[in-house]
């Protein structure tokens, strides 16, 4: 089991999210888990039109990794944004967060 919030962090394991082969390289890192913040992913990522976050999901879901996202101001991201982060509200694999420390006490 993960033990230390800094162990789970995106940032600290040199993981970014910006293309969906990136999801096999955070896949392949040797993580149970990962926390991913805002400054993890890229600006488009949750623009849902070019389909980046849906394919990274597909892989994390696949590959049963737990993937949490701090997103503090989901409200700002749109509509479709936010019912996403609604639509995985008790997801196994994937769920979203208000604050790091939220997150890393699922993962654990």
């Amino acid at each position: 089991m993960m033990t230390t919030a800094t162990s789970l962090m995106a940032k600290d394991n040199g993981l970014y999210l910006e293309t969906s082969a990136d999801a096999l390289d955070v896949i392949g890192s040797g993580l149970q888990g990962c926390v991913f913040t805002e400054s993890d992913i890229c600006p488009d990522f949750f623009d849902l039109r070019n389909g980046t976050a849906g394919d990274v999901f597909q892989k994390f879901v696949n590959y049963k990794f737990k993937a949490a996202f701090v997103i503090p101001n989901r409200h700002n991201l749109g509509e479709r944004v936010t019912e996403l982060i609604r639509d995985h509200k008790r997801h196994t694999s994937i769920r979203f967060f208000e604050s790091v420390e939220d997150a890393v006490a699922w993962l654990q």
